[in-house]
């Protein structure tokens, strides 16, 4: 999400905040398979999820269940799986196989080395008290109207160290700017009712925001038929957009791109929205005047962000099943924010100060995009180092994005939302060549702290990680912008290439990042990745090492 808040008087901070994912049974996004969700056999029953715990050695009332499916070029297939304890859910238990083409495994890789078991699954704590101590925790979170909808649910929480007995409750309401959905998560321990975890998540509000499905939006009735619209945005120029036809004209869904749809919601923080439609399919003229200029700006992005992953990164979607995402303009009256909306499957653009900055350039819609993706796959918590890497996923993907498009109004660069001047002195959100230039706390070097950071500045260090291994260190000029990137120790970073840092990141996300991995986790995963793609002695191997000394994650 990219959400304005007030921290200290006057000052404002831009937050891009995931959504949660919530375990709900199995789930498949295979890199290279054709197999369906729920029917998931990675080579055979040998190697089906109970036999796998089982050849794991987990204990008799541990199940695995399959999240997301990974195949590599050379047959190599990274199973990733949730946990369940006793039939509860393990937060913090999941695990990625790794496993040879002829189905030997090769590593295991854990949230937790941790064994799951608890002495008892009969709870000291009552449910009323873990509700009423989810809602003191969001109160306390400066939430308002917060309420609680299902009762908590009983968990094991593992992510900590010792498992425990637990309680997870979502508490709803409205966050500190009167204007941002909350969806506050608690996980409570269930015998000393002493809160374990806390993280601010976007999900639906009481008036409407809903999540059916995953729908997000009404879709127009009736016949359709793919068709070739032109839009003029208000940061990448004239663009080409896909349409679908209607009784009326043409409407704003991308049939090409998992039925991609841009909704109007006029204003209003409630309700789904409506589907734009146009007479004769020329959208938008640059104004943020015109109500469909954001529109074009928000379903250009949705498609440059869907062909990133699908011809860069093979991925096909957010959860690799060819669904897109709605897209939902016009939230609020003057809104600086955008977020993802991990249950309602939505993005969500305000319009930002005076209704003149609409929150909807190419970046910031590949950021809020790649949270969903971040969800799907290795879902990392969002707190600590694993929140600031959970951020900075989303700023590279946005960033990679915007290079891909290569569009001459919104030319790539190494900058997060250098065009909706959310401080209203044209400067940009971040800077990942330096990330302690926005003059907000974000940090360049891994410290022991920095996971004390709010996740939005923690991210520092992964952001400053990417651009030293795609540009190196040093002054440069990229593209028209100048950068000067230093390193911890004053030592010199050869770069290797955006491309190929984009894919290095995206290989150690899904298939070796997990919901609990730390900086110093993300070091390992990006150098298994590397190793993967380029060879275990390859100078890219080498080059994510210096990168990540450059930053101050060392072995």
């Amino acid at each position: 999400m990219l959400s304005l808040s007030p921290t200290g008087g006057t000052a404002r901070r831009l937050a891009l905040v995931a959504g949660a994912a919530v375990l709900t049974g199995t789930l498949l996004a295979a890199g290279a398979s054709a197999a369906s969700a729920g029917a998931v056999q990675e080579h055979g029953d040998n190697n089906s999820p109970a036999a796998t715990a089982v050849s794991l050695s987990l204990g008799a009332e541990e199940q695995l269940v399959v999240k997301d499916v990974i195949k590599d070029a050379d047959g190599t297939v990274h199973t990733r799986y949730e946990r369940t304890y006793a039939g509860l859910p393990v937060l913090g238990g999941d695990l990625v196989v790794h496993r040879a083409a002829d189905g030997a495994v090769k590593a295991v890789t854990k949230a937790t080395e941790a064994d799951i078991k608890v002495a008892s699954l009969n709870p000291k704590l009552n449910p009323t008290a873990a509700t009423s101590a989810a809602v003191q925790a969001a109160e306390a979170a400066n939430t308002t109207g917060a309420a609680t909808g299902d009762a908590p649910r009983k968990v094991i929480w593992a992510a900590d160290g010792k498992p425990v007995l637990a309680y997870e409750t979502f508490v709803t309401g409205i966050q500190r700017d009167g204007v941002t959905p909350s969806r506050l998560r608690v996980v409570t321990d269930a015998n000393t009712g002493q809160k374990l975890y806390e993280a601010q998540l976007i999900t639906d509000i009481a008036d409407g925001i809903t999540a059916k499905s995953g729908s997000g939006a009404a879709q127009p009735s009736g016949a359709s038929a793919a068709a070739a619209g032109t839009g003029v945005s208000q940061y990448s120029g004239t663009v080409s957009l896909n349409t679908t036809t209607s009784s009326k004209g043409y409407n704003l869904v991308d049939s090409v791109r998992g039925g991609s749809s841009t909704v109007d919601l006029k204003h209003r923080t409630g309700g789904t929205g409506t589907v734009f439609s146009d007479a004769d399919n020329a959208w938008g003229n640059g104004s943020p005047a015109n109500n469909q200029t954001a529109a074009v700006d928000a379903a250009y992005g949705a498609a440059q962000t869907w062909d990133f992953y699908k011809n860069v990164l093979h991925r096909n979607g957010i959860k690799n099943d060819g669904r897109a995402p709605v897209s939902r303009v016009h939230y609020g009256n003057a809104y600086q924010n955008a977020f993802w909306d991990d249950q309602s499957f939505t993005i969500t653009y305000g319009d930002g100060a005076s209704n003149q900055h609409p929150l909807t350039q190419l970046d910031v819609a590949g950021h809020e995009f790649s949270h969903g993706v971040t969800s799907a796959t290795a879902n990392l918590q969002y707190s600590g180092e694993s929140g600031g890497l959970n951020e900075a996923t989303s700023d590279i993907f946005g960033t990679a994005v915007e290079w891909n498009a290569n569009n001459a109004q919104d030319r790539g660069d190494y900058l997060l939302g250098e065009k909706i001047d959310i401080f209203g002195n044209g400067k940009p959100l971040r800077y990942q060549d330096q990330p302690s230039k926005d003059g907000r706390g974000s940090a360049d070097y891994w410290s022991a702290g920095v996971g004390n950071l709010d996740v939005h500045y923690s991210s520092g260090v992964a952001n400053h990680f990417f651009y030293l291994l795609s540009e190196g260190s040093g002054a440069k000029d990229v593209n028209g912008v100048h950068y000067d990137s230093p390193t911890v120790d004053g030592s010199t970073v050869t770069g290797i290439g955006r491309e190929k840092a984009v894919q290095i990141w995206y290989k150690a996300l899904t298939a070796y990042f997990t919901s609990t991995t730390d900086y110093h986790g993300a070091r390992e995963g990006t150098l298994k990745a590397a190793a993967d793609l380029y060879g275990a002695n390859s100078a890219e191997v080498k080059a994510v090492s210096a990168a990540w000394a450059g930053v101050n994650v060392k072995p």
